[in-house]
């Protein structure tokens, strides 16, 4: 425990100067939860301290996936020899100020974080073939400069419409900017047709973006075989199936489908790539 706050830390990392990557489990394309698997993976990222679900996360029912009981979790794992915070956790359904201050407690006094990456997915109504685009969202002006050197559209605006809350990601930035820690919100745009699934170029969109910016030295190849595999599939059901290649056809001529025929597309797509798998 810490100050009230309920963290268990399992060993102290040896971490100095790090730089903290956190990822949401629910996103589209489940791309947090890609992600930052990945960086575990590469990386060998080792578990040190966990978030206790009790306050934040509804426990009165558990989520089946694959056939396996899936309960809410929140934890940290450090890769030292990169300087390196990985953080994976389900979205709070509560308490949002007491959770990510608590994310923030075990950044700031564990690890001596000196700016964290959060990811983000938005669903997009553009087909798979068009390159995806990273945008990012600061919380101090002088990241906006550092950004520049990176291939990231630093020029969204948006305000959060009245009597809204804001964003989890943009609540997180808020916090830390008022601890003065340098802070970056990634998000990558996913085709509507492969947000309940998975999108591998939006994942080496934003693995990319931290590869580069943290000085990683990942390669890649596994990555690229898994997009080349993804575009093929997609190709195949195009090819297969008429209608799906008209839908996509449209989307490339940037013309908008009828609701019905988005859900068409999306439930062809995701039966033709779940028989694939």
């Amino acid at each position: 425990m810490n100050q009230g706050y309920p963290i268990t830390i399992y060993q102290e990392p040896d971490l100095h100067q790090s730089s903290l990557v956190l990822g949401w489990s629910e996103d589209a394309g489940d791309l947090g939860r890609k992600v930052t698997d990945y960086l575990n993976l590469k990386l060998k990222g080792q578990e040190f301290a966990e978030i206790e679900p009790d306050d934040f996360f509804p426990m009165g029912g558990v989520a089946i996936k694959d056939n396996i009981a899936r309960f809410p979790e929140s934890k940290f794992y450090a890769c030292s020899e990169h300087e390196l915070v990985i953080c994976q956790s389900d979205s709070p359904g509560a308490e949002w100020y007491k959770f990510l201050s608590s994310v923030l407690d075990v950044a700031e006094r564990h690890c001596l974080v000196k700016e964290l990456y959060v990811i983000g997915a938005m669903v997009s109504f553009s087909a798979h073939t068009t390159p995806r685009q990273s945008l990012a969202v600061v919380n101090l002006p002088e990241m906006k400069e550092i950004l520049s050197q990176y291939d990231l559209n630093r020029d969204m605006d948006y305000q959060t419409q009245p009597g809204e809350r804001p964003t989890l990601n943009s609540f997180l930035l808020w916090l830390a900017r008022e601890r003065n820690i340098p802070g970056v919100s990634v998000w990558v745009p996913i085709p509507f047709y492969l947000a309940a699934m998975e999108d591998a170029q939006a994942e080496k969109k934003v693995l990319g973006f931290l590869n580069e910016r943290l000085g990683l030295r990942i390669d890649f190849c596994d990555l690229d075989q898994e997009i080349r595999r993804q575009d093929e599939q997609l190709a195949l059901a195009r090819s297969r199936f008429p209608e799906i290649d008209d839908y996509i056809n449209r989307l490339e001529s940037n013309l908008l489908l009828s609701q019905e025929e988005n859900g068409e597309l999306i439930k062809k797509i995701e039966e033709f790539l779940g028989e694939g798998d």
